[in-house]
């Protein structure tokens, strides 16, 4: 669902920080919030015992929650290794074909608009130190980044995340009857998805309004595709 955001890059270091982290939360918050609703409308359609709603949900709940981590991890280490990968390949080619690579940096620079005695400077310069040299062209020629995240920090803040989201839709199921719960945890979601995605693109990008709108509506998604499962396999298998 939301899964193909976690790998990202960003801008402005001290900004960086907060944003990583917010967008990181946002990630598994929303992400156990939306499956683990679609998985009680589809349970509470199906059934009337609010205890099967409630195993349902904390099934669902620490299941995700487990996986989200799982899958932040991975992805961040994917990164890790692919920009390692990628650092080595530059390593190897300066040191055995360094006239390429040479013209590679001239290339790049030139595209930029240098030329002439100051274009020969900067690559000069630029290609006297063998890390520098290999820096120019991850960052400008594979336009690749460091990961600078921790990678056990930021599985724990998408797991964890994923876990609150989770009992968001499940709370009004352990005080309320079930039909009752059912419209509390659609609206209540549904709200809160609106709430995140304008307070997601004020504190970062985007427009407010339509954030909301998108966020509340992948709410609104999983529920409506919970329902039609409950509805059809409620139906078609005996009680």
């Amino acid at each position: 669902m939301v899964r193909e955001a976690v790998i990202r890059r960003r801008v402005h270091a001290e900004k960086h920080a907060k944003g990583s982290w917010l967008r990181d939360f946002i990630l598994g918050w929303q992400d156990g919030l939306v499956n683990v609703l679609g998985v009680i409308l589809g349970v509470a359609t199906a059934t009337t015992n609010v205890k099967l709603v409630i195993i349902a949900a904390m099934a669902a709940a620490f299941a995700e929650s487990v996986s989200m981590a799982a899958v932040a991890y991975t992805s961040f280490k994917a990164e890790l290794d692919y920009y390692k990968s990628e650092e080595d390949r530059q390593k190897r080619e300066i040191k055995e074909v360094p006239e390429n690579e040479l013209f590679e940096v001239k290339e790049i620079y030139q595209k930029l608009g240098f030329k002439g005695n100051l274009l020969k400077q900067i690559v000069k310069h630029l290609t006297a130190n063998k890390t520098r040299w290999v820096d120019v062209m991850m960052a400008q020629e594979l336009k690749l980044a460091l990961p600078k995240e921790n990678l056990l920090f930021t599985s724990a803040v998408v797991g964890l995340s994923a876990l609150i989201g989770s009992f968001i839709p499940a709370t009004p199921f352990f005080f309320l009857p079930i039909n009752v719960a059912t419209i509390v945890a659609l609206v209540t979601s549904t709200i809160i998805l609106f709430f995140v995605g304008w307070y997601k693109a004020v504190t970062t990008v985007g427009n407010p309004l339509r954030s909301g709108i998108e966020l509340a509506a992948i709410g609104m998604l999983a529920a409506l595709a919970g329902y039609a499962i409950g509805a059809l396999f409620g139906a078609i298998i005996p009680g």
